[in-house]
């Protein structure tokens, strides 16, 4: 079968077809030998026309009408990572099959939650705020550290993330409740999680996790009345999207309630403007979306794509396929 590499993504986020994984392609598949990419296609059409599978990752491009017609023989793409929404319409438009690895990329982003709420449960992040600014360890410590046992998170939507992040909770006698409007009660039963709703989670959760995904309907549903209405000492983490929250509004209920911590992987847009205040305000911290595959974690990515492959091949089901219906409610 004919194969291309189809990427481009900077470097220092790791190669994610190294460690053997390019080798083992090159096994089971006559591969293209050079990487493709947005702006060098035209150099290379001549040479695609045969080309049966795109393997691809960050960086693929959104391909045209006129660019898929110089693929007559493509038959599918197996992405090697999370989010396919800027190219997969076209693709699925031209009844090509999508498989994306973003169950895989869910690990490290459910993992770097998981560390953020154990550190929020013991008031690591307001403590280091205080120390920072007086010095004194006993001054900086001397409010109501909830610690991990018995307390209570609060998940804002189920997918791949949410669902990973309650399985590590359970672990550590966490009591796990969430909203989601597609999560059935059989499902919560057999994550261990207990439905409530949104306005519900944010009064009675320590932690609040979001995971909702990013599609027109759940722009800015994350309000102030639900901010304002945290418990003392509560932590709000996003490592989902930065589109879901009234950013205006977080940022006044940071304001009236210094109390509350703000944990920001994701913003809007991203990074927020220079002169926004969740860059100076002391309860939040901002990170620049470090929250996926990094490093060894992105071979991982190509594990899948690749297992995905050899199912196709052999007409056997797959488990990440990117359908019309799929892509609707990916974030």
């Amino acid at each position: 079968m004919q194969a291309a590499f189809f990427y481009d993504y900077p470097p220092g986020d790791g190669d994610v077809y190294g460690q053997g994984r390019r080798e083992r392609l090159e096994e089971i598949v006559s591969l293209y030998p050079h990487v493709v990419r947005g702006n060098n296609f035209d150099d290379h059409a001549d040479s695609l026309r045969d080309v049966e599978v795109i393997f691809a990752t960050w960086g693929m491009p959104n391909l045209s009408d006129a660019q898929l017609g110089r693929m007559p023989n493509l038959e599918a793409v197996f992405y090697a990572a999370g989010n396919v929404k800027a190219f997969a319409q076209q693709l699925i438009d031209h009844d090509i099959l999508l498989v994306s690895a973003w169950a895989i990329n869910a690990i490290p982003v459910a993992e770097m939650a998981l560390a953020q709420v154990l550190l929020s449960c013991r008031g690591y992040y307001r403590a280091m705020r205080r120390f920072s600014d007086n010095h004194d360890g006993n001054q900086a410590k001397s409010f109501n550290r909830t610690g991990v046992f018995g307390e209570t998170v609060g998940l804002i939507g189920m997918g791949m993330i949410g669902k990973r992040l309650a399985k590590h909770l359970q672990d550590f006698n966490f009591k796990v409740i969430a909203n989601d409007p597609f999560l059935s009660e059989e499902q919560a039963s057999d994550l261990g999680v207990e439905r409530v709703s949104l306005e519900d989670l944010f009064r009675r959760s320590h932690i609040v996790s979001n995971h909702i995904p990013d599609i027109p309907s759940t722009k800015n549903v994350l309000t102030g009345s639900q901010f304002e209405s945290m418990r003392e000492g509560a932590t709000f983490i996003n490592t989902g999207r930065g589109a879901q929250i009234a950013e205006p509004d977080l940022i006044r209920a940071l304001k009236d309630r210094p109390d509350l911590t703000a944990l920001l992987d994701v913003t809007y847009p991203e990074p927020p403007p220079d002169d926004s205040e969740l860059w100076t305000l002391p309860n939040v911290w901002i990170s620049p979306h470090v929250g996926g595959s990094v490093g060894d974690e992105v071979v991982r990515m190509a594990d899948c794509a690749i297992e995905e492959f050899i199912a196709w091949e052999s007409g056997k089901p797959l488990r990440y396929q990117v359908t019309r219906e799929v892509l609707a409610t990916m974030g």
